[in-house]
């Protein structure tokens, strides 16, 4: 027996109580997935492993206060060797007033896809956090932009305020919008071929640099 047939196998030994007038539907499952705030939402631990989580992937966590956030968002961008950098509609002025204002782009209207490649970086709030994952959660909302504008430039420089930390991907996706474009980011892009050569870069941003706000 192959594999295909086993496992085919094992689906009708499974199946065979199962009265041939049943829909799916008939057979309720239960949703209720745990939501425990281990660490609490915003708390100092949660802000610690969801530093520790992004630093395995290769990110690099800042812990700032909310009076250095601009010149933390500066001296990211400067010292990452970005040149211009994108800033979407409705991130905070006053966390872009230490950027080069020569060499900020807008995207409004929309960069044509030639010129955001070009962009070295850019800077952007977030939806969510999620601890226990080390992966940030964006969903076009302000601060953040259409999904390309993080996805094309080399580096994100990405805010996170502390409250916005949450334990679980639950807990998550319990406070998100399930129709908006949402974009889970963990850690830089990186990418395997069939031999296991780790290649960084190919599907999104080769940096990636958290701003924790706490």
């Amino acid at each position: 027996m192959n594999a295909r047939s086993e496992v085919l196998d094992r689906i009708r030994r499974a199946l065979v109580d199962v009265p041939a007038s049943e829909r799916p539907q008939d057979a309720p499952v239960s949703r209720q997935y745990s939501r425990g705030g281990t660490p609490p939402p915003g708390s100092a631990a949660a802000v610690e492993l969801l530093a520790a989580r992004l630093a395995e992937y290769g990110a690099s966590v800042h812990l700032v206060s909310g009076q250095e956030v601009a010149a933390s968002v500066g001296r990211s961008v400067a010292g990452l060797g970005a040149g211009s950098v994108v800033v979407p509609r409705g991130f905070p002025a006053q966390w872009r007033s230490a950027l080069d204002p020569d060499r900020v782009l807008t995207d409004v209207p929309r960069l044509p896809a030639a010129e955001l490649d070009r962009a070295g970086a850019v800077v952007t709030t977030v939806a969510a956090a999620i601890a226990s994952t080390g992966t940030l959660v964006l969903d076009g909302g302000p601060g953040q932009g259409r999904r390309a504008l993080t996805l094309v430039p080399d580096v994100h420089v990405c805010v996170v305020r502390a409250g916005q930390v949450v334990a679980s991907v639950p807990e998550a996706l319990a406070a998100l919008d399930p129709a908006r474009p949402l974009t889970f980011v963990s850690g830089p892009s990186a990418t395997s071929d069939i031999e296991l050569d780790r290649v960084e870069g190919v599907h999104g941003p080769r940096t990636l640099d958290v701003l924790v706000v706490v």
